[in-house]
């Protein structure tokens, strides 16, 4: 058996099938591109769901993660570390807001927004105990736990995990007039991603996200960015959200804020929201660890140079143009998406999202479909021009009769 087969084969075997992942074997990466355990290569345009904005192997973040495993790497929250205050103060700065609480994985951060947004209304804006409700989107997707599949409308993710946690009321997405609608008293905040990566890079209306911050400012509610997939560089801005000129009361990061090293997330936002919290009441063992505050501390810095943002601009409206001439043949029905991040969604008559990426990586490219007859498109921010229309070329053919 070949060692891609036979790796392939022990993993079926052995680890749960909770994922369907492309035939490939990666053994090792750098920048752009990954090569499998037979040696064949590979150009990423998945980026982990953009935890790799920064690349395979980037080297000062590869430098700053060995420098710390030399110092140290956990204390836990028991006591006070070298790098925590630092991380704190610069991702605040970043953010523009006063308090981070640090976390490990993007659910775990949605996880203490909700928390977070609960405990508040409860001790600052006074809604009754057990009342609070928060308003979602409909076709979200902010992670996995049993509380965060409850305000899923994706059945393959919420299916057979019930009963669900109650407290959360879905609307459409893009509707302010329903999102006004669903508000009332007892409503302490809107949980939005400013573009929606898991449902196929779907970018709402103009107007709409600032219309949100208007609404939810107007009835004393939070406005909650989900900018885990959407934020640190990959639409062209350091977040989504800046598009629209738009601040919400909270920011939720995670992927590349661990510069695809190791998992980071936070919840950023004022010291009145995130004050609300007291010792005992919330936590993790391993949230802003040594190891994941000086790999972030690396994220912000490059982030603050404003290169890689610019980078995602400028390559993402060449990409975008690039796919748009693709809707000309009847192949790509629709593109979507801002910056390095495209939506694209196939004719049904040339394969589904799956048959297209597996035609890709058999030339050599690497993407993910979602829904069926999309795929996502979403490079590392370092990728060359020249590696980008290469990519692009190979979906030409794949999409070539």
């Amino acid at each position: 058996m070949a060692t891609t087969d036979r790796a392939i084969a022990s993993a079926e075997a052995h680890s749960a099938h909770n994922y369907h992942p492309l035939p490939v074997v990666i053994a090792s990466a750098d920048g752009a591109w990954m090569t499998d355990v037979e040696g064949r290569r590979f150009l990423d345009m998945l980026a982990g769901y953009s935890a790799l904005n920064f690349g395979h192997g980037n080297r000062r973040l590869i430098d700053a993660a060995k420098a710390q495993l030399e110092r140290v790497t956990l204390t836990s929250r028991a006591f006070h570390h070298d790098r925590f205050a630092d991380f704190c103060t610069q991702l605040a700065e970043l953010c523009g807001m006063e308090m981070v609480l640090p976390m490990n994985t993007g659910a775990e951060a949605v996880e203490t927004a909700v928390k977070t947004a609960r405990k508040w209304g409860y001790r600052t804006k006074g809604v009754p105990d057990g009342t609070a409700k928060i308003i979602v989107a409909a076709d979200n997707f902010h992670g996995r736990t049993t509380t965060i599949i409850s305000f899923s409308t994706d059945e393959e993710a919420r299916a057979d995990y019930g009963p669900y946690t109650p407290g959360f009321e879905i609307v459409p997405y893009g509707d302010l007039a329903a999102l006004d609608a669903a508000m009332t008293d007892n409503t302490v905040a809107v949980l939005l991603e400013p573009i929606q990566g898991e449902a196929g890079v779907l970018v709402p209306p103009p107007g709409y996200l600032a219309g949100v911050r208007e609404l939810t400012r107007a009835r004393n509610v939070l406005f909650i960015a989900d900018e885990i997939q959407s934020g640190l560089g990959r639409t062209g801005k350091t977040f989504a959200l800046e598009h629209e000129g738009v601040v919400p009361d909270m920011y939720v990061l995670g992927k590349a804020l661990g510069g695809g090293v190791v998992p980071v997330s936070a919840v950023v936002s004022s010291a009145e929201i995130l004050g609300v919290f007291r010792p005992g009441e919330h936590g993790s063992t391993f949230g802003g660890n040594p190891l994941a505050c000086a790999v972030a501390l690396e994220v912000i810095a490059m982030l603050r140079t404003g290169e890689y943002q610019q980078r995602a601009a400028e390559l993402g409206d060449h990409l975008h143009h690039e796919l748009g001439l693709m809707t000309t043949g009847g192949a790509v029905e629709t593109v979507r998406g801002r910056g390095l991040w495209a939506g694209v969604d196939i004719s049904p008559s040339y394969g589904t999202g799956r048959e297209i990426s597996e035609k890709l990586m058999d030339r050599g490219v690497l993407v993910k479909d979602t829904h069926g007859s999309t795929i996502r498109i979403a490079p590392p921010l370092v990728i060359s021009k020249e590696d980008l229309d290469w990519g692009l070329e190979q979906l030409r053919a794949v999409l070539t009769r």
